[in-house]
């Protein structure tokens, strides 16, 4: 019975919502990284887009691992649905420069920077690393006001709804914000 009870228990945490690291809310973390964009290198600067308006910061796990390609590919083809909404895309995870700035070009097609967080600074200040593999980040969705603070965040390893998801609460935000 007592082996029940505790099984009944470990599956009973597995079944509690998970959050992302960042609440609504809180200050995001500043940040400047190397980053890519269409195979040119760069330093990003969280806050010098966010003086331009909301910034979409997605992490990711690997530069070409299936879900990190659908995802990238999926940002890219709606970069223009953000855009209207006033608000910029960075994905940022643990690769390498040289890496990433191939996958700018291919996966997210030029149509928005990603950054390579080699040292995981950025990846900590958001307590963005995966439980099991903190040597990767994991698929967290945030959307930061220009302000600073977090407005939304979601975290799923599915790559197929953070694009929707961030979309939808970055058009909720517009609609309530319309003075950005």
């Amino acid at each position: 019975m007592k082996h029940a009870i505790a099984l009944l228990m470990i599956l009973g945490t597995l079944c509690l919502p998970v959050r992302a690291a960042l609440d609504v809310g809180d200050v995001a973390p500043d940040f400047t990284v190397p980053a890519a964009l269409g195979g040119k290198p760069f330093q990003y600067n969280l806050a010098q887009q966010l003086a331009k308006g909301p910034v979409v910061l997605y992490f990711f796990p690997a530069a070409f691992s299936e879900g990190c390609s659908i995802e990238a590919h999926q940002f890219a083809e709606a970069i223009g649905q953000y855009e209207a909404l006033g608000a910029s895309v960075i994905g940022v995870s643990g690769d390498d420069l040289e890496l990433i700035t191939r996958f700018s070009v291919q996966a997210c097609q030029g149509k928005f920077p990603v950054a390579a967080d080699e040292k995981k600074a950025v990846i900590k200040a958001f307590d963005a690393a995966m439980q099991t593999r903190p040597e990767y980040a994991n698929r967290i969705s945030y959307i930061i006001a220009p302000n600073g603070k977090v407005v939304y965040s979601y975290l799923s390893l599915n790559p197929n709804k953070h694009v929707e998801k961030t979309l939808g609460a970055l058009a909720q935000w517009a609609k309530e914000n319309p003075r950005r």
